[in-house]
């Protein structure tokens, strides 16, 4: 996770990127037609092309995070008491990014509070 933050958000977070883009190369291809007046058709189809493609991407993006979004599972943070999504055995809260696992070999505290014994 680059960002450190949760899965979820992540995705939302591609989904945000690539829709600017999208919108980005679309307006700079229209672009082409003020400045090259009719030539610039074929530049500004060129980009709207791409730009289509890059929103479609999101889309899907997007379709794929509220489809996981579904099927996570709801917990309490330990750190700030909020309920959270978690995908996978690891995640980050979504609010103050805190280390969550549902894996006790992973797990640096027990769940009585009482910290795990060490293996040896």
């Amino acid at each position: 996770m680059f960002f450190k933050s949760s899965k979820i958000n992540e995705f939302r977070l591609w989904g945000l990127l690539l829709t600017l883009i999208g919108m980005g190369l679309m307006i700079f291809g229209t672009s082409g037609i003020l400045l090259w007046g009719q030539t610039g058709k074929i530049f500004a189809g060129i980009f709207m092309v791409f730009g289509m493609i890059f929103m479609m991407g999101s889309m899907a993006i997007y379709f794929w995070a509220g489809m996981l979004s579904t099927s996570a599972v709801l917990l309490q943070c330990p750190e700030c008491d909020r309920p959270t999504k978690m995908l996978g055995k690891t995640d980050r809260c979504m609010f103050c990014k805190t280390k969550l696992t549902l894996d006790p070999n992973q797990a640096t505290h027990s769940p009585s509070g009482e910290p795990e014994p060490s293996k040896v």
